[in-house]
């Protein structure tokens, strides 16, 4: 689930440790291209085969050591789901944040669903 993923590599990042591993799910790897895309982590390699198939993320760190990813807001939870219209969804942190969102047409960022004009459910923000 990515509140585990997520978790994850906010802890390897307080620990300064270079990648990860995680298992492998549909969903978790959709996050991570977006997070490699908004260069939240440096890479992210799919390995394996079927059963014990795992998910390797290289972390990324500024230039001062820390992590690229300097807070995270739960949103939806297993217990409590928030649904917005694209016409509720605003920025994050005045745009330097980011958005995760479940919607009909697959997983993606606020701005995204924004554009296509679709809602969903929130996952979380990043920034």
């Amino acid at each position: 689930m990515y509140i585990d993923l997520l978790t994850q590599i906010k802890n390897a990042q307080a620990v300064k440790k270079e990648s990860i591993k995680v298992p492998y799910t549909k969903n978790d790897e959709r996050i991570l291209e977006i997070l490699a895309s908004r260069k939240y982590i440096a890479a992210y390699d799919k390995k394996g085969r079927a059963p014990k198939r795992v998910l390797s993320i290289d972390l990324k760190y500024g230039e001062d050591g820390k992590g690229a990813i300097e807070g995270i807001r739960f949103v939806s939870r297993p217990s409590l789901h928030i649904y917005k219209g694209c016409d509720e969804i605003r920025p994050v942190k005045s745009g330097f944040g980011l958005a995760v969102i479940s919607t009909p047409k697959g997983i993606m960022t606020g701005g995204q669903a924004r554009k296509e004009k679709v809602g969903g459910e929130i996952f979380f923000e990043i920034w």
